[in-house]
């Protein structure tokens, strides 16, 4: 008789590092493919159950989400080092998103269209695809699956879901409250394991209609090669490389204060993280001296916490490295933590003197670090703050409406916002870039029923 070994995996908290919060059983690659086969038969029962009543099931996760707010903010917390109070925070959000598609089943499905023919009645619904495969990250470990699951399970589709193995005690977390809010055995398959193993099972299999995937463009692009090439939808959402730009007429105390919380929330974790800002120079040393007066307010281990694992520590901190050997002016942080040596702690940072040519301007670091720039003018602004291979979110601080209207217009990115800082997105509203910070549809709001349904054209005669 032969045994099977379990591969077990333990969580460690990047905050103490010696701290394992848990452990998980990875699946091997049968059970992968098991799990995607239960996804296939639980089709066609969920995509001929009542969308109102697949609503329901969604409004009663989001009540359970709720009720059990502490502890899946102090598990994720643990798990990749977001503060317990930006994790509470994530959670309220993933039950508005939850709240927000549960409407959706009550939701029209189609409309009825005028024939050249009176005796025809022509009119379309939309109808769901199947299996899909959720792909998604540690940086937001809760609203980013459930912006994903959310829809596709409220258009009828199931879905096989793989979180990121640094987040693995979360999303199972996340599958059990799925199962008490009622969903039905099978719909909602949770797949431990490694990208490299099962992700790339669920990525080739035949039984999968769509894949929508939040992470690195690497991972992307593997992604895209696989499938690309195949039928199969694919929804891809990358990297960032956001600006801010500061007029001379802004309010410099809030675009300071916005500026920082845009570039250091979740300690820079965020595909939307302010990572550039453009000072025009009639107002650079005050708005600077602003700048970095909001940034040594922030505590580190109390409102910012570390970095989520030891190899972004080590990777932020050699991109601060470079920064610094490739002339960037060092003004603040850029070191460890002095006095939390333990866990994964990192300095907000701040480079002056940087310019295109240099790393910490143009490559995504995904840490709390910031590059400030001079420039003459808006015009100059705009032109830089566009040179970059990303175009997912920027930022324009002004009181002139021409120059913030030319903005939106200008912009290359898929969010723009005005006086306010890169980050944020809301339920209702679409949410994606451009150049290579996004492919295929957008996700939320209306736009995520482009993804996961398609069109049927339905013509009866009556005669």
């Amino acid at each position: 008789m032969t045994t099977i070994v379990k591969e077990i995996r333990q969580q460690f908290n990047p905050a103490c590092p010696s701290e394992c919060v848990g452990q998980v059983e990875l699946m091997s690659i049968e059970e992968t493919k098991a799990a995607l086969t239960v996804a296939q038969e639980a089709f066609e029962g969920w995509k001929n159950t009542s969308s109102v009543a697949r609503g329901d099931i969604l409004r009663m996760m989001a009540q359970l989400l709720e009720e059990n707010i502490d502890i899946v903010a102090e598990t994720a917390s643990k798990e990749m080092g977001k503060t317990k109070n930006e994790m509470i925070g994530e959670v309220k959000r993933g039950a508005s998103i939850l709240r927000y598609f549960a409407q959706e089943g009550m939701r029209s499905t189609g409309e009825v269209l005028p024939s050249v023919s009176e005796a025809k009645l022509l009119y379309t619904k939309r109808v769901p695809l199947g299996v899909i495969v959720a792909i998604t990250p540690w940086n937001f470990p809760v609203a980013i699956p459930l912006w994903k699951i959310a829809p596709a399970l409220v258009y009828g589709n199931t879905v096989v879901w793989k979180p990121s193995i640094e987040v693995a005690l979360t999303g199972k977390l996340l599958g059990e409250l799925f199962e008490q809010a009622g969903l039905p055995k099978h719909v909602l398959q949770v797949v431990q394991g490694r990208g490299s193993t099962v992700g790339q099972v669920l990525v080739e299999a035949p039984e999968v209609k769509a894949i929508t995937f939040t992470g690195s463009n690497g991972v992307g692009q593997n992604i895209l090669n696989t499938v690309g090439h195949t039928k199969k939808k694919i929804q891809l959402e990358l990297g960032g490389k956001n600006a801010a730009i500061i007029l001379a007429d802004a309010d410099l105390d809030v675009a300071a204060r916005l500026t920082v919380e845009g570039a250091m929330k979740q300690t820079g974790q965020r595909c939307t993280a302010t990572s550039r800002v453009y000072i025009e120079e009639a107002v650079y040393e005050k708005a600077l001296e602003k700048i970095i007066a909001e940034a040594k307010k922030i505590e580190v281990g109390v409102t910012m916490g570390p970095v989520s694992s030891k190899e972004q520590y080590t990777n932020i901190l050699a991109a601060i490295d470079k920064a610094k050997a490739e002339g960037a002016t060092l003004v603040v942080g850029g070191t460890a933590t002095k006095g939390k040596e333990e866990g994964y702690f990192i300095d907000p940072t701040i480079f002056t003197d940087v310019n295109h040519t240099m790393s910490v301007a143009c490559e995504e670091i995904f840490g709390p670090v910031l590059a400030v720039m001079k420039v003459k003018d808006y015009e100059e602004a705009i032109k830089l703050s566009n040179d970059t291979e990303f175009g997912l979110s920027a930022s324009i601080y002004t009181t002139n409406i021409q120059k913030a209207f030319d903005f939106i217009e200008r912009s290359e990115v898929g969010l723009v916002q005005v006086n306010d800082e890169t980050g944020g997105a809301e339920p209702q509203a679409p949410f994606g870039g451009m150049k290579n910070s996004s492919t295929g549809a957008r996700e939320q709001g209306q736009a995520a029923k482009e993804f996961f349904t398609t069109i049927k054209t339905v013509t009866i005669n009556t005669r």
